[in-house]
């Protein structure tokens, strides 16, 4: 059984969209408000806000908004660290709720996630060695013997060398502390690995080294990937599509090329007016600059969660948040799609 295709269906169909490998329906993350000695319900932070998104085989999706818009907690959700308040994640069509313990602990092996800081991500007191053999000794049967040479290979294909595996995380650079968590997480030869923005906390250097070791490691592991930063130049480097999320919405989702060279929503116009461009001949369109600060998610505003900042926002902005609308490959969500979005 296959999810579906369609943004707003929230129903699976068994013909639908069978390269998906993760499909995501109508997904809310809310955090409660309590308030008084008896902790009286008094409403929600609302974090994740009815997504909706399908992941392809073999894809590097990417995820981008601004602090706070609810990525990291999408994330979390999809592979099960916190539990949806509604809405349902499906991994090869099947719903991830309808799970048994035995079958969530094997899915374990196929879902790896890479987190943005490896200080605390990795184990101060394990070597590198027992942190990447740690996943095959939970999640295999394998001997100590072929857990070694596992482990060496892994540990040469993110670039690290024999002499890393005695060491602890304290003696590593940054990068190579993020090149462990990566061979980690592809101990269980996992098909999908969510990487939450894991360059990061890196120097510029070793954010290329590592983006080029991750398109390589995809080839060659046939993976997918799920890459969650707020760096556009990062995300336009390594993923296929690109979704962009606002107070907890996705607002627009196109193929990177697209996104970059005609982007729709005015949210990711404003995004990809900001960011900075490495030619010294290249002349800068005018910057986009919001107006206001971001809701506050416990009290998100009426219609379009992102009218209140928005240039070009009108009083039917406040009507109701629009659905998705085609624009060739692009989904966009904005009434106001065709308006020219100027400076403030």
């Amino acid at each position: 059984m296959s999810a579906p295709t369609q943004e707003t269906r929230s129903e699976v169909d068994p013909d639908d969209e069978p390269e998906s490998l993760l499909s995501i329906r109508n997904i809310e993350k809310y955090y409660p408000i309590t308030k008084g000695v008896f902790q009286q319900h008094v409403g929600d932070v609302k974090a994740v806000d009815n997504v909706s998104m399908d992941i392809r085989r073999g894809e590097t999706h990417g995820l981008v908004g601004e602090s706070g818009c609810g990525k990291s907690t999408l994330l979390e959700t999809i592979i099960g660290l916190r539990s949806p308040t509604a809405g349902e994640v499906y991994f090869r069509g099947q719903p991830m709720t309808e799970l048994s313990p035995g079958e969530m602990r094997a899915l374990r092996r196929e879902i790896q996630i890479v987190f943005q800081n490896p200080d605390s991500s990795l184990n101060a007191r394990m070597t590198v060695e027992r942190i990447v053999s740690e996943p095959l000794r939970i999640h295999s049967n394998a001997t100590n013997r072929q857990i070694t040479a596992r482990v060496l290979d892994l540990i040469h294909e993110v670039g690290l060398n024999t002499e890393h595996l005695g060491r602890f995380p304290h003696e590593l650079s940054g990068g190579q502390k993020q090149r462990v968590a990566i061979a980690r997480a592809l101990a269980t030869n996992p098909s999908l690995v969510v990487l939450d923005e894991p360059t990061s906390a890196l120097d510029v250097s070793v954010q290329s080294q590592i983006l080029n070791m991750l398109d390589r490691l995809k080839e060659e592991h046939d993976l997918t990937y799920i890459f969650v930063t707020h760096d556009l130049s990062v995300v336009r480097h390594i993923a296929d599509r690109i979704s962009v999320m606002y107070l907890g919405n996705v607002v627009e989702r196109a193929p990177a090329d697209e996104l970059f060279e005609s982007p729709r929503h005015p949210y990711t116009k404003a995004l990809l007016s900001a960011v900075p461009v490495p030619d010294p001949d290249y002349v800068a369109p005018d910057e986009i600059v919001l107006s206001g600060d971001v809701p506050d998610p416990s009290n998100p505003p009426a219609g379009c969660r992102f009218h209140p900042r928005c240039p070009v926002a009108t009083e039917e902005c406040t009507d109701g948040f629009p659905e998705f609308e085609s624009h060739g490959e692009a989904l966009v969500r904005c009434i106001r799609v065709d308006e020219e979005t100027k400076l403030d």
